[in-house]
């Protein structure tokens, strides 16, 4: 099935991960896609041959989504390559998990800083470029949002405030047709979990006692976010906004 064929869309942060399963899907779908990358080049370019070798479009571009010079020439550059915007995935984003004594005001900022600060400047730039007939908006927030875990209070609040600025967003773009959605993962073993794993953050037991109180018994894939971004960017969830998807395998 072609259910994006003739849509461009933009995905932050899609070098690996999420974002690099979300930018092959949409691409498999029939959408030209501009994978951002922050600093993995040769990892944004796997991921654009990886499409090709498929049959699909892609370009990759540099662009750190904490900076707003940068942004601009993100949006440039796909308007430069496809001409229209229909789709923006706000997937870019970091972590870092501390306990409340050891929060200080770097890792306050750093964190909202991309999660929410670049979020908000993305999306500027994206209702710039979306035409008459409107656009779709994917943000991709996280469990943690409706269940903060313990030592993640600060990521957890920038996910809480990206659920905010999703639902005032749509109602505020509405008019324009432009339909604002989140995506709620669970616990998804990315290369970014991978490397929390190796530094203690997921131990192996807390692995597994995650995987025994989530019903469907196994944590998620990227391929599963990747399916419910192709939904949200479609005219299948023509009537959807200010939504979202939880994917966490009925853990709460």
């Amino acid at each position: 099935m072609n259910r994006l064929e003739g849509k461009v869309a933009i995905v932050t942060g899609a070098s690996k991960g999420l974002g690099a399963a979300i930018a092959k899907k949409l691409a498999a779908e029939g959408a030209s896609v501009v994978v951002n990358y922050a600093s993995s080049k040769t990892d944004a370019d796997r991921v654009v041959s990886e499409i090709a070798a498929k049959g699909g479009n892609a370009i990759a571009v540099q662009a750190n989504v904490g900076d707003r010079a940068e942004i601009a020439k993100l949006f440039a550059e796909s308007k430069k390559a496809f001409g229209k915007l229909d789709v923006l995935v706000n997937n870019a984003g970091v972590y870092e998990f501390l306990p409340l004594e050891a929060i200080t005001d770097a890792h306050y900022r750093r964190l909202f800083d991309v999660n929410v600060l670049g979020l908000i400047a993305t999306t500027q730039e994206a209702v710039k470029q979306f035409g008459e007939n409107g656009g779709s908006i994917i943000n991709v927030s996280s469990i943690v949002s409706l269940t903060p875990p313990v030592s993640a209070s600060v990521y957890s609040a920038t996910k809480g405030a990206v659920d905010a600025l999703t639902v005032s967003w749509a109602r505020e773009l509405a008019v324009r047709k432009i339909r604002v959605n989140t995506i709620h993962p669970g616990l998804i073993p990315t290369e970014g979990v991978q490397a929390n794993m190796q530094n203690g953050n997921y131990a192996e037991e807390r692995m597994k006692k995650l995987i025994s109180v989530t019903p469907l018994g196994r944590l998620g894939t990227p391929e599963d976010v990747a399916h419910a971004a192709v939904y949200l960017a479609s005219d299948e969830s023509a009537f959807m906004t200010g939504e979202g998807i939880v994917l966490s395998g009925g853990y709460r």
